[in-house]
């Protein structure tokens, strides 16, 4: 296992071939190109996805050449307004042709999965991700077989109990 800053967990999306997928188990993140459209949408203010918009372009270009992207999402009861929020951006990405699931954390909690958030990329690298006051600061990379097959199995329960996002 090494250490990765954001900078370098950034640069496995530009390298998997076939699959990248994420377990998202925080009720909130910082992510500071989140702060404004948060406040606006918390606010009841139009929303405008400008920031977002190169996510779902990005899913679109990796689904034409053939590459998966997924997600599970665990919910909090009730949500919390980051949640509502997230929930509110998600179609674009869905739509783009990132199959997003989502499971309700007692359901979760249920699968005794460890409330840790990650990537995996092609079933073989793993990035176990932090996070600090300002989103995800970096990530543990993981790519010991035994281990990553502990995320696989992980990944396989969650998608299991998860529902699509539509």
């Amino acid at each position: 296992m090494t250490k990765a800053t954001r900078d370098e967990v950034e640069r496995l999306f530009d390298t998997f071939e076939c699959s990248a997928w994420r377990l998202e188990c925080q009720s909130s993140y910082d992510e500071p190109e989140e702060q404004e459209p948060l406040r606006r949408f918390l606010a009841g203010e139009p929303q405008d996805l400008t920031w977002f918009e190169e996510w779902p372009i990005w899913i679109s270009r990796q689904r034409a050449a053939g590459r998966t992207i997924g997600r599970v999402r665990m919910l909090t009861e009730p949500l919390t307004d980051y949640l509502r929020f997230e929930l509110s951006i998600t179609p674009p990405a869905v739509e783009a042709g990132e199959d997003i699931r989502l499971v309700d954390q007692h359901v979760f909690e249920s699968l005794a999965i460890p409330r840790e958030d990650f990537w995996i990329f092609d079933d073989t690298t793993v990035a176990l991700l932090n996070f600090g006051d300002t989103g995800m600061a970096g990530a543990e990379i993981v790519t010991d077989p035994g281990r990553v097959a502990s995320f696989r199995d992980r990944q396989r329960r969650a998608w299991d109990a998860a529902v699509p996002f539509a």
